[in-house]
């Protein structure tokens, strides 16, 4: 079933999309070379509990398949759902971190890749095309269109530049829970799909390899990784359908503030039609 949210709903529902941002700022402050991911999850959820917030992710799922942590960390050939651990990152590293947040009885939901130190141009490249497609997908995201419009948004740029773009995974809706209805895939055909109406709150959420789509899932039960070793980006956005343009909940704002490398590269050769 499908909430279309209120007024009131909306702004609660910015206010916990603005503290996931700004949790991700304090994680951009220390990553690097020789940081673990366990040390950024322990960043994360003293902040969120500082800012009278429950980390949304840790304790989620059912017995036995509880996800440990406030972050998830996905290194390199991880997609999504890495859990963080001691290994200190290395310079050349992907990681991908998405946080989640409980606020006042709403969710925020939102992730950023960062590239640690010096990467490569493979990499920096796969991060730019994945960052754009989100852009595109939020783009698409207004009332009237259709969830294939997102889909296709995001799929068409990417596969020009010969990635693979999951379907394993898809993007959602967000409220008083994690993951509402819609599903969001991150592929689709134009003008399919059901309609999108002003309103309604979902999280877009593109997880692009470098090489083939296909994925599957470590023994852990969580870590989710491409079939061919290849890096994978994954960004995400929480935003408000709405005529015209959506009203984006998410800013990465506060954590582009503190990088030396921003992965956005809105180029003349994407088709914003």
């Amino acid at each position: 079933m499908i909430h279309i949210k209120s007024h009131i709903e909306i702004e609660k529902l910015r206010a916990s999309a603005d503290l996931v941002s700004r949790s991700l700022a304090e994680v951009a402050k220390v990553i690097g070379p020789g940081v673990s991911t366990s040390e950024l999850d322990r960043i994360a959820e003293e902040f969120i509990l500082d800012h009278g917030a429950q980390p949304a992710f840790k304790g989620y799922g059912s017995e036995p398949n509880i996800f440990p942590a406030t972050l998830c960390t996905s290194i390199n050939d991880v997609v999504v759902h890495g859990i963080p651990d001691d290994e200190p990152l290395q310079e050349g590293d992907v990681v991908s971190v998405d946080c989640g947040v409980i606020l006042d009885g709403y969710y925020g939901d939102s992730a950023y890749t960062f590239c640690v130190g010096d990467v490569s141009e493979e990499v920096a490249a796969l991060c730019s095309t994945t960052y754009d497609s989100l852009i595109l997908g939020v783009d698409a995201a207004t009332s009237g269109k259709r969830i294939g419009d997102i889909g296709w948004a995001v799929q068409s740029v990417c596969e020009r530049k010969g990635y693979g773009v999951v379907r394993a995974l898809v993007g959602h809706g967000i409220g008083r829970d994690l993951h509402e209805d819609p599903q969001v895939p991150n592929y689709g055909r134009a003008g399919t799909g059901r309609k999108l109406k002003s309103g309604l709150a979902i999280c877009i959420e593109p997880m692009i390899n470098a090489g083939k789509a296909d994925v599957f899932t470590d023994k852990d039960g969580w870590t989710v990784r491409t079939s061919d070793g290849k890096p994978s980006a994954h960004y995400e956005m929480m935003v408000i359908v709405q005529p015209g343009s959506a009203d984006v909940l998410t800013s990465f704002a506060p954590i582009e503030a503190v990088l030396e490398y921003i992965p956005y590269n809105l180029t003349a050769d994407i088709d914003h039609g």
